[in-house]
């Protein structure tokens, strides 16, 4: 009887993944072909209220944010300055106020600065102008019965010492696209533009 030989199975090799190639890279990339142009890079959004930012025009909370840290910093821009002038004891209205009854030397009205400097609190600018004549900053006269101010000679002392400071600090520093009139000129007339679009909205909002 023939004798039954165990018979051999060859066993099938595998080749074993490359360790250089992470398993979730496994597939088949995907090669932009030669000279393609890259896609666009996603502009990064800089927000402090993302929840606002959702829906059409996005990019005014863009734009509201960049309005918030520029009011802020030029409050503290201001105020610092004014001190360094020899008023430390000012506040921002405080210092609008001044700088505003100084323009063009007119005496001005509670109601003309009021509606220049688009204040719709008349009490603060009031208290503002009579903290200002009590500085001896300002000097108050009737007209009928209106009462005017104007800038006393220390007033516009004052006034000279800020301006001399202002070219010392912050001039220096507006250079480049900033220091561009044009541009500034411009981003001036949006802003004005904008104030109107806001003020619109907030009698929309106070008929609700």
């Amino acid at each position: 009887m023939a004798s039954l030989k165990p018979t051999r199975t060859r066993a099938t090799r595998t080749a074993a993944p490359d360790a250089r190639v992470p398993a979730h890279d496994a597939r088949e990339a995907v090669v932009p072909a030669r000279g393609a142009p890259a896609a666009p890079a996603r502009r990064l959004r800089i927000l402090s209220s993302a929840h606002l930012a959702d829906g059409p025009a996005s990019e005014l909370s863009e734009f509201e944010f960049g309005l918030i840290v520029a009011h802020n910093a030029f409050t503290r821009w201001a105020t610092r300055c004014m001190a360094a002038a020899g008023m430390p004891e000012l506040a921002i209205t405080d210092i609008l106020v001044l700088h505003h009854v100084r323009h063009r030397d007119r005496p001005k009205k509670l109601s003309d600065v009021c509606f220049t400097l688009n204040y719709e609190d008349t009490h603060v600018v009031s208290y503002a102008l009579r903290k200002l004549v009590g500085l001896g900053l300002l000097e108050s006269s009737r007209q009928g019965k209106e009462v005017l101010y104007a800038t006393t000679e220390a007033g516009r002392a004052l006034v000279e010492r800020y301006r001399e400071l202002r070219g010392a600090c912050l001039l220096p520093s507006v250079t480049g696209d900033l220091g561009d009139v044009r541009t500034l000129a411009d981003t001036a007339q949006l802003l004005r533009a904008l104030s109107g679009l806001y003020d619109q909205a907030a009698r929309a909002a106070a008929s609700l």
